[in-house]
């Protein structure tokens, strides 16, 4: 790529760069510790994101289940939304509150000795006893723990959805709580890539953009040569003594020779659509059963109707047609700065229609064949917008073991830990992890040479 970052990204609203607006990972919380530190450590601004959102709207947040909202929640969430919080779901939101509390402090003790740095992940996270979540979808590991009735499937399950386009009986336990672990939710002002552009900057490293690295092969030496070649096609090697990739495996294209001791199984990656406009309309409540008196929440989740089955396709997005609809920003339009214009993040299975955004504007849809994209619409209705196809994160299937850190001596390997949690600071955590296994061999090494 041409950036760094991967799937940390920004995009400019009407081409700006005083609006970024994160196109791929958007937030970090507060016990990501590492990306907490570095952000500080590189004097970087980070704002939350509650109080970044818009909050001309009553509610910041409602869950829709296609046919109804099944759960509102205000922008300050204050004594009377818990009341309601309580009254709805009983104490599942406070039973859930401390199974994410305990399972956050176990994952926490793979930061530090005796446990870290770890060569097997798997034998990690058995000694902290977080196989029972990571071993049982996130429906079964929840009522496992006293956590029943309507609020894994219209509360939990919404943030499963809007995090990694997965129901409950899909996405394991422990995923399913990373996905409740939100307090202290930030990001940083100008673009979260900037954390990992800062990692690099710090590090004095050599960075190749717009290179693709094509083979890696073990020559006489313990060295392993990396081919690779540039955009414009010209083809170099060069060797080094340690190799790390640092990307689904199945998606690299590289070849290794010889094979490495450990191949990396191939791994099912959810499709993303991300689509980002700006439009002078608000989202239309009458689109959602509202009167045309009440504003849409800020933030829309989804989740799927009580009492129907989905259970032949636990990802299955339902009768809503989309995982999520964010109201990120209100901006002035270039063209016309006296009107506002609305900033959307949708999240979708599936490309968007001209339709689709057509009633959740509630205007009137451009005459056509049925397969008018948002390009279609007119300037006056929708004034930017930015598509989006991402392979962000793997379907969290229930498992046991995950890949090793080392493929091949000298050789290694950061997403395995992505089938266990698929975040910013999970990836960094192996990438923090492989850095001290080497460490740890080559003082070794040292030692036996002395």
């Amino acid at each position: 790529e041409s950036y760094i970052g991967g799937r940390s990204t920004t995009v400019n609203v009407f081409d700006d760069p005083a609006h970024p607006i994160e196109l791929g990972a958007a937030i970090f919380v507060e016990m990501n510790y590492i990306l907490m530190n570095t952000s500080k450590e590189l004097g970087l601004n980070m704002s939350s994101m509650i109080r970044s959102w818009p909050t001309d709207s009553e509610n910041l947040l409602g869950v829709w289940n296609g046919e109804e909202f099944v759960f509102l929640q205000g922008h300050s969430f204050g004594w009377w939304d818990r009341l309601k919080l309580l009254w709805r779901y009983g104490l599942a939101p406070i039973r859930t509150k401390q199974l994410v509390d305990r399972t956050a402090a176990k994952f926490s003790m793979l930061y530090e000795p005796p446990l870290f740095p770890f060569s097997s992940l798997t034998s990690a996270v058995g000694k902290l006893g977080l196989h029972e979540p990571a071993a049982l979808p996130g429906d079964k590991f929840l009522a496992a723990h006293g956590i029943h009735g309507r609020f894994p499937w219209e509360v939990i399950q919404a943030s499963t959805r809007v995090n990694y386009g997965q129901n409950l009986e899909l996405i394991h336990g422990l995923e399913t709580l990373v996905c409740m672990a939100t307090e202290g939710a930030v990001a940083i002002a100008d673009g979260n890539w900037r954390i990992f552009d800062g990692m690099l900057k710090a590090a004095g490293a050599q960075i190749n953009l717009n290179t693709t690295v094509t083979a890696i092969d073990k020559g006489r030496t313990r060295q392993w040569a990396v081919s690779y070649k540039s955009s414009d096609g010209t083809a170099s090697k060069a060797e080094f003594d340690e190799v790390v990739i640092a990307a689904p495996f199945q998606s690299t294209g590289i070849s290794i020779s010889p094979a490495p001791d450990h191949v990396p199984e191939k791994v099912h990656y959810v499709t993303l659509h991300v689509t980002l406009f700006a439009s002078p309309h608000r989202i239309s409540p009458q689109r959602f059963n509202l009167s045309r008196h009440q504003e849409v929440p800020v933030m829309l989740l989804t989740t799927l109707p009580e009492g129907k089955d989905f259970s032949s396709r636990p990802e299955d997005v339902g009768p809503a047609g989309f995982w999520s609809i964010s109201l990120l920003d209100t901006i002035q339009s270039p063209a016309d700065p006296s009107q506002t214009h609305y900033v959307y993040k949708v999240f979708s299975p599936e490309r968007l229609t001209a339709s689709f955004i057509a009633s959740i504007l509630g205007v009137d849809m451009p005459q056509g064949p049925n397969n008018l994209t948002i390009n279609d619409l007119p300037r006056k209705d929708v004034s930017w917008f930015y598509e989006k196809v991402w392979q962000p994160y793997p379907y969290e299937y229930p498992r046991q073991t995950f890949e090793p850190a080392k493929l091949a001596p000298n050789l290694w390997y950061t997403s395995g830990i992505e089938s266990l949690i698929s975040t910013m600071e999970t990836s960094s955590l192996m990438g923090k992890d492989i850095a001290a296994l080497m460490v740890n061999e080559w003082e070794a090494e040292s030692i036996n040479w002395s």
